[in-house]
C-alpha cells in the first residue's frame, strides 16, 4: 500500500507499507514499512531506524502513537530536514487507507452570484454537511458579497466587537459564522472570500494548526505566482512583507466534514473598518503594532490587478494542482440554506448567542 504526504512548506514523504494478516476480528500489524522522499536526514542510517521502529505496530495506530514511537526511536541527535515524525505517520496512515490526499479527490469549483450575508453563513453550513454526508464532492467556493458586512466569530461577543453607531453610519449588516476566530470587515468588491469543504479524511491526523497550514498551502502558491511572497503565520493568518493579507477560520463537523474559509483583503477602507470594529490594545499588541489604521490593500497594491483577475488566477492555480470540475449550488442545497437562515442564522438567538 502506498501513501504520500507533502509537508506544507517542506518536503514530500512517501510510505510503502505491507501489513500482516491476523486472526479474524483482530486488526493486522505493520509487517514492513519503507519510507522515502525528497527530505533531508542525518545521519542517513536513521532511515532504517524509522522503517524498523514502525514494524509490529497495529495497523490501526493513530498518528500520535506512531509519531511518539518514531520520536523515541530517533532520539535527539537525529536531524530531520523538511519533515517530522508526524509527517511520516500521516504518510503511513494514508497508505493504510485511513486518510486521503488531494489527489484522491475531484473538487467542484463554484463561482456564484452575490448572496445576502445570512445566506452566505447558511450555505457554508449546508455545503460542508453535504460533503460530510457524501452527497457532494469536496468543493472550493468563491464568495460574492451583496452588501457591507461584519462577520463575527462563533465565540465573540457582539457588544465587545462591534460599535453600533459605526454600524449605522456605514450601513453594516452584522452576522455570525459557525467557526471561531476574529471579526472580519467586508465591503463588496474589496475582499476575496473563499471556502473549502473537504472530508475529514483529508486532514486526518493533523492538528488544527497543521490543518490550517495544509489547507492554505495552495493559496500561498497562487500568491507566489502573482509575485507576492506570502507565508502562513500560526494559527490562522496569511501575511507578506507588506503586512497581513488574510485570516482563516475552520469548523470540523461530527459528520466527517471540515469547513475552512478565508477572507483576504483586496482594498479595505481602513477608516470605516476602525469606525465599526472595536479593536483593542490587547489585540493590537500581539500584531506588533500600536495602530490598526494602516494600508489594508495588500492584494491590490502588491499585484496591480483587478479583484476579478486575482480570483481567476487563484482558480486556475487550484486547477493546476488538483482535479477540478465546474460546480454550482444545487436547488435542494439552496432550499436547505434558506431554511437555515430563517431557523438559525438570522435569528436574535444566534446573532447574540454571546451578547
Amino acid at each position: 500500500m502506498h501513501g504520500e504526504y507533502k509537508v506544507p512548506g517542506g518536503k514530500l514523504v512517501i510510505a510503502d507499507v505491507e501489513t500482516s494478516q491476523e486472526a479474524q476480528g483482530t486488526p493486522g500489524s505493520l509487517a514492513q514499512v519503507r519510507i522515502s522522499g525528497d527530505f533531508f536526514l542525518e545521519p542517513d542510517d536513521a532511515l532504517e531506524t524509522i522503517n524498523g521502529a514502525l514494524q509490529g505496530l497495529p495497523a490501526t495506530s493513530s498518528v500520535e502513537t506512531m509519531a511518539g514511537v518514531l520520536a523515541r526511536a530517533l532520539g535527539e541527535d537525529v536531524v530531520m530536514g523538511g519533515f517530522s515524525p508526524e509527517a511520516v505517520a500521516i504518510a503511513v496512515r494514508r497508505a493504510l487507507g485511513h486518510a486521503t490526499g488531494w489527489a484522491d479527490h475531484t473538487f467542484e469549483v463554484i463561482r456564484g452570484e452575490a448572496e445576502l450575508p445570512f445566506m452566505q453563513m447558511a450555505l457554508d453550513e449546508v455545503l460542508a454537511q453535504e460533503v460530510g454526508a457524501g452527497t457532494r464532492p469536496p468543493t472550493l467556493r468563491f464568495w460574492e458579497w451583496e452588501r457591507n458586512v461584519v462577520v463575527i466569530g462563533s465565540f465573540q461577543s457582539m457588544r465587545n466587537e462591534v460599535d453600533p453607531d459605526g454600524v449605522a453610519r456605514h450601513d453594516i449588516t452584522v452576522t455570525r459564522r459557525v467557526s471561531g476566530g476574529g471579526a472580519m470587515f467586508i465591503q463588496p468588491g474589496n475582499t476575496i472570500t473563499y471556502s473549502l469543504y473537504v472530508p475529514a479524511s483529508l486532514v486526518e491526523g493533523l492538528s488544527f494548526e497543521q490543518s490550517y497550514a495544509f489547507l492554505d498551502d495552495w493559496v500561498l502558491g497562487a500568491l507566489k505566482e502573482l509575485g507576492i511572497q506570502a507565508r502562513y503565520v500560526p494559527l490562522n493568518d496569511i501575511t507578506s512583507p507588506s503586512g497581513k493579507i488574510a485570516g482563516a477560520a475552520q469548523k470540523r463537523y461530527a459528520t466527517g466534514a471540515v469547513l475552512h474559509h478565508v477572507t483576504m483583503s483586496y482594498d479595505i477602507d481602513a477608516d470605516a473598518m476602525l469606525d465599526v470594529l472595536r479593536i483593542g490594545r490587547e489585540k493590537l499588541s500581539d500584531k506588533g503594532t500600536r495602530s490598526a489604521n494602516k494600508r489594508v490593500d495588500p492584494l491590490r497594491s502588491q499585484t496591480g490587478m483587478s479583484r476579478e483577475a486575482i480570483i481567476d488566477s487563484f482558480a486556475a492555480h487550484f486547477a493546476s494542482r488538483y482535479d477540478t470540475v465546474p460546480g454550482e449550488i444545487r436547488p435542494a442545497e439552496r432550499r436547505r440554506a434558506e431554511e437555515l437562515v430563517e431557523s438559525k442564522f438570522a435569528t436574535p438567538a444566534w446573532l447574540t448567542r454571546v451578547p
